[in-house]
């Protein structure tokens, strides 16, 4: 007895622009964040969760939007967010997401999140160097600067 069976082919497509960002700090991440990459319109309307993709030189080579949520949580699959930084060939990410509250301050959800992405990006020598959290009234929280990485 014969089965006939598909096979789908999997094809990943990889097209980096040139690098012309440079991550020194969380002052410079933020500035990023609110100029070029949360859009203005909507920060302070529902929660998204962005990753940036970084090079081992800190230079970026680009962003993704892992989701986008309600007003006062985004579901986050840390898959997807590996998965991306695989294909990208970054050795290094800055996850980040957005408060509309105003309050920058990490939740306890936000903690749990962090943990399990660190350590999901340990086992695939990905280094997590920050978790930004921005709000629509220039505020930010640094886990890396209040050294809870």
């Amino acid at each position: 007895m014969t089965t006939d069976c598909i096979v789908s082919e999997i094809q990943l497509k990889y097209q980096p622009q040139p690098l012309t960002e440079t991550i020194y700090g969380a002052k410079d991440i933020h500035q990023l964040l609110i100029s070029r990459v949360f859009d203005a319109d909507t920060i302070g309307y529902k929660e998204t969760f962005k990753v940036l993709l970084l090079n081992n030189a800190n230079k970026i080579i680009g962003y993704t939007t892992i989701s986008d949520g309600g007003l006062t949580s985004t579901i986050v699959d840390v898959r997807v967010i590996i998965q991306t930084a695989l294909v990208c060939n970054a050795t290094s990410i800055i996850i980040t997401h957005n408060h509309p509250s105003g309050n920058p301050r990490p939740s306890g959800q936000d903690d749990s999140l962090t943990k399990k992405i660190k350590a999901a990006c340990e086992l695939m020598d990905i280094r997590l160097l920050d978790h930004i959290i921005v709000t629509p009234y220039d505020s930010f929280y640094s886990y890396c600067d209040e050294g809870r990485l």
